[in-house]
């Protein structure tokens, strides 16, 4: 596999205090934000673009709330609750984009961000697998993106829900890859 800096961004989703905070599977969130934090410090000393992507709400009206056989608690948030996680950032020339709903395209700067800076490939990590990244890489995957999963550096709220979208969504969008893999490539491409 072949990134190069210049033209890739890694694009984290949804690594946030009320986020985190839940159960997650096959992968803790604690491994996640540990593998995320990792391939961020890899992207930013390559000078490659890092996105942290949150879901955050200015006041309970703009939280989504569909009549829904599965809809989410409607418990209020801590104060807290959308904070980037400290272990990821953001630092100093990453992006941060602010989501009203799952996929971090639609109402936000994401696509305007990716383009202006040339971006042609995305590598995801983030919680969870099954909301966040997959509506997110659907909506790349419509706009013409390559796309890099980085297995071990995600998690859904089920281990199966997980598995479902890196057996059968992620392959027909992009590669799925590992931590391991994608900071090789990085190493790799620096040379």
């Amino acid at each position: 596999m072949n990134l190069d800096p210049n033209t890739t961004a890694l694009i984290v989703i949804d690594l946030q205090r009320g986020i985190v905070a839940r159960q997650a599977a096959p992968h803790a969130a604690s491994e996640v934000v540990e593998r995320c934090a990792k391939l961020a410090d890899a992207f930013r000393e390559r000078n490659a673009l890092v996105i942290l992507v949150h879901v955050a709400f200015s006041d309970d009206r703009e939280r989504l709330k569909p009549e829904a056989d599965g809809a989410p608690p409607a418990a209020p948030l801590s104060p807290d609750w959308s904070e980037i996680v400290p272990e990821i950032g953001p630092r100093p020339g990453d992006i941060v984009i602010t989501k009203r709903q799952w996929g971090a395209f639609y109402g936000t700067a994401l696509d305007l961000q990716l383009r202006r800076r040339g971006i042609r490939t995305l590598v995801f990590g983030g919680i969870a697998t099954n909301f966040g990244v997959e509506s997110t890489a659907r909506d790349a995957y419509e706009r013409g993106f390559e796309q890099v999963f980085v297995e071990d550096a995600m998690s859904g709220l089920t281990a199966e829900a997980h598995q479902f979208a890196v057996t059968t969504i992620f392959p027909r969008m992009g590669r799925i890859r590992s931590t391991d893999d994608v900071l090789a490539a990085i190493k790799v491409q620096a040379r």
